[in-house]
């Protein structure tokens, strides 16, 4: 699920400090009424539907507008507080910072980093929050909960100014000041019970435990092992030294992992991250482990996984809980730190590269997935010109801009990022795996086998497609498409003319509406010139062509001829040529675009 915030506006001004609000939140976007804002990442035509799917989804919404208009939108689907996504209203005069639902839920964190950039105080109306500034079921980055029912029953004794029970046996290491303890009367005995720790709690209505997160389960596997064993198996080295599954920070593993099923599923399945170390740095810990093995080493180039890995993560004052224990086709290891860790600083996440195609460049054309993808992305990969496509969306984000005819360059560097633990999206117009940057990716993975780059196997690689440049100058027209087509690319720097010749011909002599990509440049100008006479052997002067420039743009410029009035000079780079087959039509009317469509037989049967 995408829990990106979601910035919602309804004119240029909402936008404006919408825009001004987001640099500081990792991967916003900002979603806009099409009528009213340039340029959104993400479009919308009507506020009310657009606000019930983002809800609906679990999207954390910052909305830009007066609160009536979103308490009517959402309040039939406000049923669940310990469900419901966060919702945040702001003034467009930036005066007030209202978070609406999701209070426990990240909201009310939000509403103070919103307001604190405006200067303002948020409009907090939960209790614990408005009094505390925390809510015990919500507690800072590095804290897990147990028995989440009880702390209604103990931050009501603390608001009712009562007497707690209280118990703490982490010691001095583990910072509480956001809990402001000197404010609360404990008194032994007394009715609810807050307790930190990092061991497991039985369950209790009445006791409360917040964990901070200081466990690392180091965990080697055979490939191939099972989620599940390995979550058995990391659940049962906490149960034997009597700590709570709330109190793991990560899974820490060797790097050639990185793409291990098992592991992965059993990382999700225990909510924490997975992260990484180099064989190098697991040596390092040999000293400390229990088990070196000669074979281990041999195998993988340190002497220790699961130890090793759950050291490295608690880091040189951090010490081993519990020794390797061992499944059928898992280790794992127990090692605590001593203070609360931050997983991101332990050696390195799991790579991905997501391939984007972003249409042909209007942001309307961009598929949501495509602006939730580059939202979650920490690196920008492509042609310069497609990143500044992106708008604000490419804010905050690290470019690595690259010229035309870098292609592999810009592919391998994505390659790279990724395999070095980035979040990195490969951008491209239209859909990335038509005559685009996909097929290129595969390829030098493919290419990466025995003494290449094994570590570009190991990433995880996602294909987002886009709005081809054929489908959006068909739909700009009408429907050419409508029955068999293909498209084929004219230029000849990767494939030799011979077979483009050859190509063009059997689509030819096989009726197919061909769209041409890459029809010309400044030097190749007869290829055009060559397959317009094939086709047109063909085809009958007055088949219909589609001439589509610069689609989605400012510059977008379309016009509908015959195939008889087909010139080069008409054509340029940014130009996409549709030709109809023998059945595709023309409507023509007076005052009105002509309109192209390729019947596939429908209209002749009857009814």
């Amino acid at each position: 699920m995408n829990t990106h915030p979601v910035f919602v506006a309804l004119n240029e001004t909402g936008a404006r400090l919408a825009r001004r609000l987001m640099v500081g939140v990792v991967g916003a976007e900002l979603h806009g009424y099409d009528k009213r804002i340039a340029a959104p990442d993400v479009p919308f035509a009507r506020a009310a539907p657009h606000l019930r799917e983002l809800f609906t989804a679990g999207r954390p919404v910052v909305a830009i507008m007066s609160t009536g208009i979103v308490i009517r939108a959402l309040g039939d689907l406000a049923v669940d507080k310990h469900q419901e996504a966060a919702v945040i209203c702001i003034g467009e005069s930036g005066e007030s910072v209202v978070p609406l639902l999701g209070g426990h839920r990240g909201g009310n964190r939000l509403a103070r980093q919103l307001a604190a950039e405006l200067g303002i105080a948020p409009a907090i109306t939960t209790a614990g929050d408005a009094r505390f500034g925390y809510a015990l079921d919500e507690p800072p980055a590095g804290w897990g909960i147990s028995n989440p029912d009880a702390a209604k029953e103990v931050m009501a004794a603390l608001l009712a100014g009562e007497a707690i029970g209280f118990e703490d046996d982490t010691g001095a290491g583990i910072d509480k000041n956001w809990l402001a303890l000197d404010e609360i009367k404990v008194e032994n005995g007394a009715g609810p019970v807050l307790a930190i720790t990092e061991r497991a709690v039985p369950p209790s209505p009445h006791r409360f435990a917040l964990h901070p997160r200081t466990l690392i389960a180091g965990v080697g596997c055979e490939r191939g092992a099972g989620g599940d064993e390995i979550v058995e198996l990391v659940r049962s080295s906490l149960a034997s030294e009597e700590v709570s599954e709330r109190a793991l920070a990560c899974l820490a593993s060797i790097d050639i992992k990185e793409d291990e099923a098992g592991l992965i599923e059993a990382a999700a399945a225990l909510g924490v991250p997975l992260r990484l170390f180099g064989a190098a740095e697991l040596e390092r810990q040999t000293p400390r482990v229990t088990e070196p093995s000669d074979y281990v080493f041999e195998t993988v180039g340190c002497h220790s996984v699961s130890e090793a890995a759950a050291l490295a993560g608690a880091g040189d004052d951090g010490r081993l809980l519990a020794a390797k224990r061992k499944s059928e086709r898992a280790t794992c290891a127990i090692a605590r730190a001593p203070a609360i860790v931050d997983p991101e600083t332990l050696g390195r996440g799991r790579g991905r590269l997501v391939i984007v195609g972003i249409g042909p460049g209007n942001a309307g054309w961009r598929a949501p997935d495509a602006t939730s993808a580059i939202a979650g992305c920490s690196d920008l990969v492509g042609y310069g010109l497609y990143i500044e496509l992106l708008g604000g969306l490419a804010d905050g984000k690290v470019r690595h801009d690259y010229p035309l005819g870098e292609e592999r360059e810009r592919v391998a560097a994505a390659l790279d990022l990724a395999a070095a633990g980035k979040q990195v999206a490969l951008i491209s117009s239209g859909d990335a795996g038509i005559y685009a940057m996909g097929s290129l990716v595969f390829e030098l993975i493919d290419q990466s086998g025995e003494g290449g780059n094994q570590g570009w196997r190991r990433i995880d690689v996602e294909m987002v497609p886009g709005i081809s440049a054929l489908q959006a100058a068909a739909a700009r027209t009408g429907a050419p498409l409508g029955h068999d087509f293909c498209a084929i690319s004219l230029s000849d720097l990767m494939t030799p003319w011979p077979v483009i010749e050859r190509r063009i011909e059997a689509a030819a002599e096989g009726d197919f509406v061909i769209a041409l990509y890459n029809p010309v440049s400044k030097r190749r100008r007869r290829q055009f010139e060559k397959a317009r006479a094939i086709i047109g052997d063909h085809r009958p002067p007055e088949t219909p062509v589609i001439i589509a420039r610069n689609l989605g743009r400012d510059e977008e410029q379309i016009s509908v001829l015959e195939l008889q009035a087909l010139a080069t000079d008409l054509i340029d780079m940014l130009t996409v040529v549709i030709i109809g087959s023998s059945e595709t039509r023309i409507i023509r009317e007076a005052g009105r675009p002509d309109r192209v469509y390729t019947p596939r037989g429908y209209g002749d049967q009857k009814p």
